[in-house]
């Protein structure tokens, strides 16, 4: 373990020596893919032994989507989960109290939303320290990240929370680069370019490849794109997740340095002791979390408004909807009647590729 580490620190180093430009931009590159493949070791344990990843630190995923919380100890991340949720979780100011994490389920609008602390993230989980690797592997599954941070000292741990999700491929607020990549058998490597590239030519673009021994394949450039871009694509592990930014203990702070927080994307001002400003952080939270609410209609009944078949906004057709109820369900579909914004009159027949929208309300007739 100890080699890998070594390694990291030392390519690290030379990177901090190097000077940025044209020159070393190949240069640079090529520490890049090294430091992205040592890190992989790091959390993908060799060998099919111990448990693999996520030993003894499984969440079993309920409800309708997963939210994971991550902050240094002592910013009030319990007292926040515990006030959200009511779950009972030990607080206590220091390290590594919750070595587990306390899921708590809350009700939203209608959604079973999973709130799960991952504790002892920070600062050298990466590197294999601590029980990190296990509860990277739960931050992997979450559909919303939330970050607590304390609004006296919010910039200096933000910087290190981020650096330690990138260091594991989980990518916050941002979507997968532009680039089509496409491994072949022969003919070299490829380079096609749709717009002008300030970082990538195609001899750094080949020397990264060949830092992954490819050397058959095509990559297209559809955006402005960095080093990094590319070994994210490569690498073919990243995970894109939304992330707030949760600002707690702000009865400490001023009503004028409140109105430039409020000014910061991603950030939500709250105090978790008062529960003060929880409205706006569950609304913000069901924003980024992007689900569709679609309601049930029994026949010759009224909709059941209670609740609703949550679907995440990237799988809303009628077929999606009836997976999520039972995988039978589609061998007897016949045809759907819907009401609500995805049809043009109420109700409409539709069928199983139908795309439903939120608070539609559906009927299944079987054959």
């Amino acid at each position: 373990m100890s080699g890998t580490l070594a390694k990291i620190a030392e390519i690290e180093a030379e990177m901090a020596r190097t000077q940025k430009n044209k020159a070393t931009a190949h240069h640079l590159g090529l520490l890049k893919a090294r430091l992205a493949k040592l890190r992989r070791e790091l959390i993908t344990p060799k060998g099919g032994g111990g448990g693999g990843p996520g030993e003894g630190f499984d969440v079993a995923k309920t409800g309708d989507a997963r939210i994971g919380f991550v902050g240094f100890p002592s910013v009030g991340k319990s007292t926040l989960l515990s006030n959200l949720a009511g779950v009972y979780s030990e607080v206590a100011a220091y390290e590594f109290t919750t070595l587990t994490t306390v899921p708590g389920v809350i009700r939203y609008k209608g959604a079973k939303i999973q709130l799960l602390d991952l504790p002892g993230i920070i600062e050298g989980a990466k590197d294999g320290k601590g029980r990190g690797r296990q509860v990277i592997a739960v931050a992997r599954t979450c559909n919303l990240i939330l970050i607590v941070l304390d609004v006296l000292k919010p910039l200096g741990h933000k910087k290190i929370i981020e650096n330690e999700l990138e260091g594991f491929g989980i990518r916050l607020n941002s979507k997968p680069p532009n680039i089509g990549f496409k491994k072949k058998d022969k003919g070299g490597i490829n380079l096609t370019a749709t717009c002008p590239q300030s970082e990538l030519d195609a001899e750094t673009v080949k020397s990264i490849l060949a830092e992954y021994k490819i050397h058959n394949a095509d990559v297209t450039l559809r955006s402005d794109a960095t080093a990094d871009d590319l070994i994210d694509v490569v690498e073919g592990n990243r995970v894109y997740i939304p992330c707030i930014y949760v600002l707690n203990k702000i009865d400490q702070i001023s009503i004028e340095e409140l109105d430039i927080i409020y000014k910061v994307p991603h950030c939500v001002p709250i105090s978790a002791h008062h529960r003060w400003n929880f409205d706006d952080l569950l609304e913000r939270i069901w924003d980024y979390l992007r689900l569709v609410r679609i309601y049930t209609k029994p026949k010759g009944q009224l909709p059941d408004y209670t609740s609703p078949v949550v679907l995440p906004d990237s799988r809303t057709t009628v077929e999606d909807f009836c997976m999520k109820i039972h995988k039978n369900l589609i061998k007897e579909f016949k045809y759907a009647l819907v009401w609500g914004l995805s049809v043009k009159h109420n109700p409409q027949k539709v069928g199983k590729d139908h795309t439903l929208e939120d608070e539609d309300v559906i009927q299944i007739v079987k054959k």
